[in-house]
């Protein structure tokens, strides 16, 4: 059911869209008060990638997804997604060009899962109009491919977290945006939705324009389901490529603080990471 119909989520290309860079990070920096939390990043992401954003807690890397989609505005720098400077732009036009699962999202408990996922068609309608047959049926398709469409009359308060966070995937592939970024998509899901839900989000990218970005601590499932990774520690871009050339234990040492081996997975051969347990004060 989660890997069947992608169809109704394709982004046309267009003449606007004709471009090798999706999103370009020109010498970023912000802060939080006086604490800088992201400092002079350089990135450039281009279309057809899916890249990972790892690290340690407080590495900065939901601040960095938060100022990829706007929501925050640096305090150095600009920030271009598809050619336009993000910061610049109405929410509505935000709307257009990415879409956004963050993590834990504060939620109208009492609206119905169906019409939460609703909400992603606004960017395409106007004030005074109303979904047509077609957003209803993009609505039902993006329930359908997340399997929650069971639970599409349920209220948002009576749902588990897992069930929300796949709730806000179909909200993000009903918006139709050419750009993903997701933060901890995983986070509130079991093994076997975990990978469901990569599978789906690697299947959306090949069905959208731009590029997908996903904020992630899991190194393994990031090395899976990525052709690039991106390892931010304290604020800055530490490594920057391949998941075989970011994972690796030095880096990992370096930027973690923690001992670990890496194999290659028995189906594929991408990186796993696996803690060295030695490494560890022994209880008794």
């Amino acid at each position: 059911m989660w890997c069947s119909i992608f169809h109704i989520f394709v982004v046309k290309k267009s003449a606007k869209y004709d471009m090798k860079i999706g999103i370009s990070l020109n010498n970023i920096r912000f802060s939080y008060g006086k604490n800088d939390v992201i400092k002079n990043v350089d990135l450039e992401i281009s279309n057809r990638e899916i890249v990972s954003l790892v690290g340690p807690n407080g590495a900065g890397k939901t601040t960095l997804l938060k100022l990829m989609g706007g929501l925050l505005k640096p305090s150095h720098g600009k920030v271009y997604v598809m050619g336009k400077q993000i910061g610049e732009i109405s929410p509505r036009s935000r709307a257009r060009i990415v879409s956004t699962v963050p993590q834990n999202p504060r939620v109208p408990q009492n609206l119905k899962l169906s019409e939460f996922v609703m909400l992603g068609r606004n960017a395409h309608l106007s004030l005074t109009q109303w979904e047509s047959n077609e957003d209803i049926q993009i609505v039902k398709e993006a329930l359908e491919v997340t399997d929650t469409l069971n639970l599409k009359d349920r209220h948002l308060g009576k749902i588990s977290g897992g069930e929300l966070q796949r709730g806000m995937l179909a909200l993000a592939l009903a918006q139709e945006s050419p750009v993903m970024l997701l933060d901890e998509p995983t986070s509130n899901l079991d093994l076997s939705h975990q990978s469901k839900m990569m599978s789906l989000i690697a299947n959306s990218h090949e069905s959208r324009v731009g590029p997908t970005i996903i904020g992630i601590h899991d190194l393994t499932l990031a090395a899976r389901y990525s052709n690039r990774m991106i390892l931010v520690s304290e604020g800055k871009v530490f490594a920057d490529g391949t998941p075989e050339e970011v994972l690796t234990p030095a880096n990992i040492k370096e930027a973690y603080g923690a001992e670990v081996a890496i194999i290659p997975h028995p189906e594929g051969g991408s990186p796993v990471v696996l803690p060295v347990f030695n490494s560890y004060p022994q209880t008794k």
